[in-house]
């Protein structure tokens, strides 16, 4: 009843394994401790770290340096496994692999990618990724960061804000306009330029954002660097722009496709259990009609969500996906996602509002994967400049 179109059935013998580990490790690991991880708003990200490290699941989809070298499909079944859990523990893979791992990876010196990846694979040493500052979201172009040479170094002085990680991280990719002393930030965004920051860096400090509802099993940061000296090479050397930053996001949101996916079928699989146990007028309530029709309908949603995600992993194995199809699998796995979690909801009545069963857990995340890498405003645009060839964002 889970896989109607028996979609599972095209993963490969090293994407099953993959499936069958993680599966096994969430339940062992997360599953029990979830609900009071996130009703404290707390998380033993160390541990788990290690833990996701030893498991190979930290920069999975990179060669070399300790990473496992996994398919674009292994890496995507990994997230939906992660995300059947909870969305924290995929975000943080997510952010330590595809927004931190990645960008030392792809655009580092061979320093760099020496000094952190083999740690950061292992778990041993945790990134995350400042781009996202309190006024400058979907327009990241307007960041107001910046770094204005000094000597041999750089001086960075800026705020980033909703940082996954980032009050545990060790080390943070920051990007920032890079000024003249005395000038201002290029909005264009040509300017702008990566940088390998260690935590421990003198005047790098962090603060969690306290009160969420959302995301609670996650820690989520505001980045404060003030005159933040640098040396140069702590710059990324091999990507200039907007283009490091957005490739980087690109990373991130195709393993989002895959997670949305596993937080949907944890509420649907919680609705159908309930639904057959959950009597009322002499019958469960799965045997009427209407409750029928909303189990089908959440079904169909997963399959055709599940189809999407396997075709952009084949599409990633391939080295053939743009950013307009992850923006398809983005837009719309999240989007019907969040609808089951709700309709989900429906079925299990008042039962569905409390953390006994997952369902309200993972509405409320559902709502930040919702805007979080791009929110649904900014995905439709790019798919509306792919249909009509016409850029309504400027």
């Amino acid at each position: 009843p889970l896989d109607l179109l028996d979609v599972d059935d095209a993963l490969d013998s090293d994407e099953r394994l993959i499936r069958d580990t993680v599966r096994e490790f969430v339940g062992d690991k997360i599953l029990p401790n979830i609900a009071h991880w996130f009703e404290s708003g707390e998380i033993p990200s160390r541990e788990l770290g290690r833990q996701l490290g030893e498991l190979g699941l930290l920069g999975m989809h990179l060669d070399g340096y300790g990473c496992a070298g996994a398919s674009a499909t292994a890496y995507g079944v990994a997230c939906r496994e992660l995300e059947y859990g909870d969305s924290g523990l995929r975000s943080f893979v997510s952010v330590q692999g595809s927004l931190a791992m990645f960008p030392i990876h792809a655009y580092g010196s061979d320093e760099q990618k020496q000094t952190w990846l083999p740690a950061m694979a292992r778990g041993e040493a945790i990134g995350c990724f400042g781009l996202t500052e309190w006024d400058a979201g979907s327009e990241p172009g307007g960041m107001r960061t910046v770094a204005r040479p000094d000597g041999d170094g750089y001086v960075i002085d800026g705020s980033k804000a909703w940082i996954t990680n980032g009050g545990v991280a060790d080390v943070a990719i920051v990007w920032a306009h890079v000024v003249e002393p005395g000038g201002s930030a290029i909005k264009s965004g040509t300017d702008v330029r990566g940088f390998v920051v260690p935590t421990t860096t003198p005047g790098f400090r962090a603060r969690n954002i306290e009160r969420k509802m959302s995301l609670r099993a996650s820690v989520t940061s505001e980045l404060i660097l003030e005159d933040c000296r640098v040396p140069a090479s702590a710059m990324l050397p091999g990507v200039r722009g907007m283009r490091g930053p957005l490739s980087c996001l690109s990373e991130a949101r195709y393993g989002i496709v895959w997670g949305a996916l596993g937080a949907a079928r944890a509420c649907y699989e919680a609705a159908l259990e309930y639904a057959k146990t959950r009597v009322m007028f002499d019958k469960p309530i799965a045997a009427f009609q209407l409750t029928q029709e909303k189990l089908v309908n959440m079904a169909l949603e997963l399959q055709k969500g599940q189809l999407v995600a396997n075709r952009l992993g084949a599409l990633k194995d391939a080295g053939a996906i743009l950013p307009q199809h992850v923006s398809v699998g983005k837009l719309n796995n999240v989007r019907e996602a969040l609808a089951i979690c709700r309709e989900a909801r429906t079925i299990l009545g008042a039962s569905g509002i409390t953390l006994e069963y997952p369902v309200i857990r993972h509405m409320n995340n559902l709502e930040s994967v919702l805007t979080y890498e791009g929110t649904s405003e900014v995905h439709t645009l790019i798919l509306g400049q792919a249909i009509t060839g016409i850029n309504a964002f400027a």
